[in-house]
């Protein structure tokens, strides 16, 4: 679905990464510190359907590894499941410029095309 819909935007996604239900803080640093090793990369978009995988572990661990990383370009992210407000919070409340929150899934697919091509 989510290719379908950057299908509809006139873009694909460079990479797909699944970190598997009930991943915690590590496993999300590690995994965001994979993708961002990659070069040529214009925007990241971190989608997560939390049900066993908690969204504030996830947010912990986006922020871990941008603390590490610190990428330049924009990272636009969807959180829906367990604990997806306190996850939200914590990336609202970090502060961090290039970090966009999305509602629906739609809204993160549209943004991620936008700011990639530096329309946002």
């Amino acid at each position: 679905m989510l290719t379908q819909l950057g299908q509809i935007q006139a873009t694909r996604p460079a990479n797909f990464l699944d970190t598997g239900g009930g991943a915690d803080a590590e496993r999300v640093a590690e995994g965001l510190r994979l993708i961002l090793s990659q070069p040529k990369l214009k925007a990241i978009l971190i989608i997560i359907f939390g049900g066993i995988t908690r969204c504030d572990d996830v947010a912990r661990g986006i922020l871990g590894a941008l603390e590490v990383v610190q990428p330049q370009l924009p990272l636009v992210v969807r959180l829906a499941g367990t604990r997806q407000s306190a996850g939200r919070q914590l990336l609202r409340e970090s502060g961090l410029p290039n970090l966009h929150l999305a509602d629906t899934l739609y809204e993160a697919v549209q943004l991620t095309v936008h700011l990639a091509e530096g329309r946002a």
